[in-house]
């Protein structure tokens, strides 16, 4: 093989962080905290003026931003809806990823995170959406109020 393909060293580092996801138990620990870090995100952020959508599963959560989530509406690209929370989530020392397809942003926290520091990251992201969607309000892209977003956690 090549030097990335099949590499012994590879192979033992590979076979070695297996044996660490078992022994930590880190396949649970996504199970239990991941169903907290759902439920957390659902009691947070429902009703929240932007958001359109709230998904997941386990320790994997997308939130979709929008301007009226019962008519499934989308902000005007030049808004920059998603970078711009993710940039203001990095202002709050939280790295979320903005994806492409749309005003979402995505969280993947690592297995071996823990219900305080699920707590700390919803907090952190709450503040960054709530600064968010105070300027799109100040500017008049957004218009207050809540919203029924659609929850499919």
């Amino acid at each position: 093989g090549w030097t990335y393909s099949g590499h012994a060293l590879g192979c033992a580092a590979g076979l070695a962080n297996l044996d660490i996801i078992e022994r930590e138990n880190l396949v649970g620990n996504a199970a239990e905290t991941g169903a907290y870090f759902q439920q957390q995100l659902k009691a947070t952020f429902e009703g929240h003026p932007l958001l359109g959508d709230v998904r997941g599963v386990g320790l994997m959560a997308a939130l979709e931003f929008s301007p009226d989530a019962k008519q499934r509406l989308h902000f005007d690209p030049m808004l920059k809806v998603g970078p711009r929370v993710a940039a203001a989530a990095m202002e709050e020392n939280l790295i979320a990823r903005a994806m492409p397809q749309g005003d979402i942003l995505g969280f993947a926290p690592p297995l071996t995170i823990n219900r305080g520091e699920v707590d700390e990251m919803i907090g952190r992201a709450k503040r960054a959406i709530d600064r968010v969607t105070d300027e799109l309000v100040r500017s008049g892209d957004l218009k207050t109020g809540q919203q029924e977003a659609a929850f499919t956690v």
